[in-house]
């Protein structure tokens, strides 16, 4: 059976006590959780649109993906859901900035809400 490691990061929000990690490494794979626009000092949602919050989100799978000795770069899969379909193009137009020059495989779907109300979360896996 195949071990895993949490990994916690102070560089990022901090996960719900007992509920889930930030991510989790095994077999080579780190695992992420769902990063919304939170600020992991103040533990707030930054301010602004669409696109300030993907560079948050993908700001806070950065740091989680650095502590576990990985990076964007190593991204395989990313799953980004959004609260409207209207935002798809703007949220893109951030995305399209990040991962490297091979883009990981990605999902991207709306739904109907989001933790905290928040209009976009990314989770991804990555190699480490």
């Amino acid at each position: 059976m195949a071990e895993k490691t949490a990994v916690l990061t102070e560089k990022a929000p901090k996960p719900l006590t007992g509920i889930y990690s930030q991510a989790i490494k095994a077999n080579g794979f780190v695992f992420v959780s769902g990063a919304v626009p939170m600020d992991a000092e103040t533990m707030k949602i930054v301010d602004g649109d669409i696109k300030v919050h993907t560079h948050q989100c993908i700001k806070n799978l950065a740091a989680i993906l650095e502590a576990s000795g990985s990076d964007l770069n190593k991204v395989v899969k990313v799953n980004v859901f959004i609260a409207n379909m209207d935002d798809f193009a703007a949220m893109n137009e951030v995305y399209s900035q990040y991962w490297g020059e091979v883009k990981p495989c990605r999902t991207c779907v709306a739904v109907k809400t989001l933790p905290l109300n928040v209009d976009v979360e990314i989770e991804c896996t990555a190699t480490y």
